[in-house]
């Protein structure tokens, strides 16, 4: 199965799922900005890779304005080079308006991630050459008052429901690109790909989020320790 169809089948099982409060918005990107994700996978999704680079959910200023994964807007416009029309979602909260690549707020995990590929490889194909990036989940969740709600935090019920869709993406993905290796982005993806992922080693490197002092310290450089412990050479 083509990465394209494992994301397609993902976006509409994920839409089937049910959210109570205190969730009261959940934007599907796979949907609304379905163009220019799919011109990510159309471009860079094609395997086998070295290792899969593992994120949480979208964030409100990437993924969720682009639909490319830690898709902070200057990056991925001018150096993955994505473009495409960009919706809205049905429900949206008045807080978080989805201005697609019109949106001037700035992503720093997004920038922190692919401001390290461009600085390390030059241009996007041989970063794409040995790795890949995925969201493990790609939905957005808020609160009545904006804030971002992560997906570790839903009712058990609601949370078994919504890994289990995302856990049988990930094996298939993983079967469609043929990694040697998933690293988690963080904690969370690194402890979801041990749960649904056997026969492949599993490792984790911080996330570049600016709510981690430790990425605020300077994330690249112990991003780049990260890969190399997890045999990743890098030049």
């Amino acid at each position: 199965m083509s990465i394209i169809s494992i994301t397609r089948r993902l976006r509409d099982e994920v839409d089937a799922l049910r959210f109570a409060p205190p969730v009261t918005h959940v934007y599907n990107p796979l949907r609304y900005a379905w163009t220019p994700h799919r011109k990510y996978l159309e471009r860079y999704g094609t395997g086998p890779k070295e290792a899969l680079l593992l994120g949480m959910n979208p964030g409100p200023f990437g993924m969720v304005q682009t639909g490319v994964p830690f898709g902070e807007i200057s990056f991925a416009r001018d150096w993955l080079e994505l473009k495409g029309r960009v919706s809205r979602p049905e429900n949206e909260h008045p807080k978080r308006p989805i201005q697609g690549f019109a949106c001037t707020r700035k992503e720093v995990s997004g920038a922190r991630l692919w401001g390290w590929a461009k600085d390390r490889f030059g241009t996007p194909e041989p970063f794409f050459h040995r790795f890949f990036v995925w969201n493990y989940c790609p939905l957005a969740f808020m609160e009545e008052s904006g804030r971002n709600f992560t997906p570790d935090k839903l009712p058990r019920t609601e949370r078994e429901a919504l890994y289990a869709v995302c856990d049988a993406a990930l094996v298939q993905a993983v079967a469609a690109l043929s990694p040697k290796i998933v690293i988690g982005i963080g904690g969370f993806a690194a402890k979801r790909a041990q749960a649904a992922l056997t026969d492949i080693p599993i490792a984790v490197a911080p996330h570049p989020s600016p709510a981690s002092p430790l990425a605020n310290r300077g994330w690249a450089p112990i991003f780049e320790t990260a890969l190399r412990e997890a045999g990743i050479q890098l030049n």
